[in-house]
């Protein structure tokens, strides 16, 4: 049983959306002990591949700091080389926030969300997606409110959530201690009104029935239901 909250309790969450001076939106998410910064970059031009259309795209970049966990972990720039968990997890970005974008109504740009852990304690990439979202609100406000778009492009909210069974109990945003141990590990990703975006689960010990997972997807939609507040809240301030 958890001693710091309830088993359908989310971490401690708070979303600071003035951190970054320089990026077109931004928001330094925390949950719990995982940190995360998120910030947006709009260009006013076209990846190659949608050239003589006015469809815009967006695609996004995630990193861990070296010192982002226990011991440090060497740069991926260094190397030379991204590792393949990296390459989803930004790929899983991009298509999160993609799913509730108009490219069309967007126009020929291409927006990069960044999305760089600052200290990693489980979650990540469910802490990422969700902060993406609300950087990339507060980008295309900016963008609404100078007139450079006529027609709000962004379509729904999005956040995401982790979920799994530790110990034969279903549990809602699981930290790294409880990641690391369970039976299966499942990340929800949605949008306000409920519906699927994606979802990522593996079991780990054996097959999980059915009946079981819709367990863990009832804690997801109530999760689900409180970070989107956060994150209009965060918009609000």
């Amino acid at each position: 049983m958890r001693k710091d909250r309830l088993a359908d309790e989310l971490r401690p969450i708070t979303i600071d959306t003035t951190f970054s001076s320089y990026a077109e939106g931004s928001a330094l998410i925390s949950i719990g002990d995982t940190c995360l910064l998120c910030t947006v970059s709009i260009e006013e031009r076209q990846p190659g591949f949608r050239r003589n259309s006015q469809t815009g795209w967006i695609t996004a970049e995630f990193s861990m700091l070296p010192r982002a966990t226990h011991t440090r972990g060497g740069r991926e720039a260094v190397r030379g080389k991204q590792n393949g968990r990296t390459i989803e997890i930004q790929r899983l970005i991009g298509r999160s926030l993609r799913a509730v974008l108009d490219l069309k109504a967007l126009g020929p740009r291409t927006i990069t969300l960044d999305c760089d852990v600052l200290q990693a304690n489980g979650s990540t990439r469910a802490a990422a997606i969700t902060g993406a979202w609300v950087a990339l609100r507060l980008a295309l406000n900016k963008l609404l409110d100078k007139g450079t778009l006529s027609i709000d492009p962004m379509i729904g909210q999005v956040a995401a959530v982790s979920c799994g069974f530790v110990n034969g109990e279903p549990l809602l945003d699981m930290d790294y201690s409880e990641d690391s141990q369970a039976a299966m590990d499942a990340n929800f990703i949605m949008t306000k009104d409920g519906s699927v975006v994606e979802i990522q689960a593996t079991a780990e010990d054996v097959p999980l029935p059915w009946e079981k997972f819709m367990e863990l997807k009832k804690l997801a939609d109530k999760g689900i239901a409180e970070l989107v507040k956060i994150q209009l809240a965060a918009i609000e301030d």
